[in-house]
């Protein structure tokens, strides 16, 4: 399998100093007393958010600090592309920065946040896909022009480095069987096929199906991961999606363990009552767990799909650990992300994700720690791992999945990002509000009969 060529622009390192007037007016709250934060912008991306932490006006940045990255842009080869011809007939490439004092969002429809000034960064990203290039390490002025003395110093970082990937996007709907093909410019290969099926949920040993036949001993870890839970009223349960190679022999599955079912009063999956999904690998003949998706239906004006993925080490439960916690747009679809130590976080749309990250170590998804800083899984997880693009409801959907050349080392690396991102996509309608009806493809037969 050969890679597509990526970049992966990032933001990080930031600090903001601001001398302190002698006499400050009564209306000018210092940033000293005050939260500060910054708004990221290149050319057509999403605009991103950062928090900006202020360290006196006498203390420098430390040379040793570790990596914080605040702000990421994936790049492809076409996008790159693009912004070379557009800087051709206008002004050249440049990252645009704008230093708030005051606390992120509004208040009655007014911006709470006080412009303290803006930076540029140009950019050139010629060659920047084979080799690492630094834009800007240090401080530069913000505020007023001219004068040294009164300006703010803004420190950052600004690097761009190869992030090499495979691309893969399904020939159709999940639920539908597809093919899956890898994507290389205009090439197009095949190189898995899906098989969607139902599960008798009222039958335990189907929860641990082998690959060839069912080994003793192999079903008692099962119940630690999911429930099969029979509850009268609404529900979605049984769905499981399998990966085969081309020459047919299974190499990862996504078998829905957990069903949908719809909260008490509602036509909703709550948050407090997720359904989930086990992604498996094949093992000494028989499935293993490698990851846990867990999805909802978000309530308020996000009305999105919230979910959580794990990592489950050495098959335990008790050791699992969030790579990633976030929200799609269940209307307009987004971007399943998992990338460790990023402020881009886990969807398009995703608040969560930017709040949690903003000032997180490197290696580990959540700031507090809790979630395995330090622990086996981020000695192999860290940056960018995997991206999966997927439609809102009612749309036909077929994801395309990214995933970083540095963890895939065989067939069955690659499948099992495949595999999630089937379960994302097949959970944005598994999350659908139980008042609307799913297509026939989702519907189990073993239902229609009882």
């Amino acid at each position: 399998m050969d890679p597509c060529s990526f970049v992966r622009l990032t933001v990080g390192n930031l600090a903001l100093k601001v001398p302190v007037a002698s006499k400050p007016a009564r209306s000018v709250v210092h940033p000293s007393w005050s939260p500060c934060f910054c708004k990221i912008k290149l050319n057509n991306f999403p605009l991103q958010t950062a928090v900006v932490p202020y360290i006196p006006s006498e203390n420098h940045f430390p040379d040793n600090q570790p990596p914080s990255i605040a702000a990421t842009f994936h790049l492809s080869k076409a996008d790159i592309d693009k912004l070379a011809a557009k800087s051709i007939f206008s002004a050249k490439l440049s990252l645009k920065i704008a230093v708030y004092t005051g606390r992120r969002g509004a208040t009655c429809g007014v911006n709470s946040g006080r412009l303290l000034g803006r930076v540029l960064v140009p950019l050139d990203l010629t060659g920047t896909d084979s080799r690492a290039c630094v834009f800007h390490n240090g401080w530069t002025s913000v505020g007023k022009e001219g004068n040294k003395n009164s300006s703010a110093q803004f420190h950052l970082n600004v690097k761009a480095e190869p992030d090499r990937r495979f691309v893969f996007q399904f020939d159709g709907e999940p639920e539908c069987s597809p093919q899956v093909f890898q994507i290389r410019g205009n090439i197009r290969q095949p190189v898995f096929t899906c098989k969607f099926s139902f599960r008798n949920t009222g039958d335990r040993n189907q929860r641990s199906r082998p690959l060839q036949s069912e080994p003793s001993g192999s079903r008692s870890w099962l119940s630690s991961f999911g429930s099969e839970r029979e509850r009268p009223g609404k529900e979605r349960k049984g769905w499981s999606i399998t990966v085969h190679d081309l020459s047919g022999s299974p190499v990862a599955a996504a078998s829905m363990v957990t069903p949908f079912v719809a909260s008490p009063g509602s036509d909703r999956v709550s948050r407090s009552n997720p359904g989930s999904w086990l992604i498996l690998r094949p093992g000494d003949g028989t499935w293993k767990p490698w990851g846990r998706l867990e999805a909802w239906r978000e309530r308020g004006s996000s009305d999105g799909l919230g979910y959580r993925f794990e990592l489950i080490p050495d098959m335990s439960a008790s050791a699992a650990i969030v790579l990633a916690e976030s929200t799609l747009s269940s209307r307009k679809g987004g971007k399943f992300v998992i990338d460790l130590g990023s402020n881009s976080g886990g969807g398009a749309s995703s608040w969560r994700n930017t709040a949690v990250n903003a000032t997180s170590p490197a290696c580990s998804p959540r700031s507090s720690g809790d979630y395995g800083y330090g622990l086996w899984p981020f000695c192999l997880y860290r940056g960018f791992v995997m991206s999966a693009r997927v439609e809102g409801e009612g749309k036909c959907s077929k994801p395309c999945v990214e995933v970083s050349v540095q963890h895939v080392n065989c067939t069955e690396d690659a499948a099992a990002y495949v595999a999630l991102a089937a379960a994302v996509d097949l959970s944005m309608d598994a999350c659908r509000l139980f008042s609307q009806r799913l297509r026939k493809e989702l519907s189990n037969p073993h239902d229609i009969l009882v």
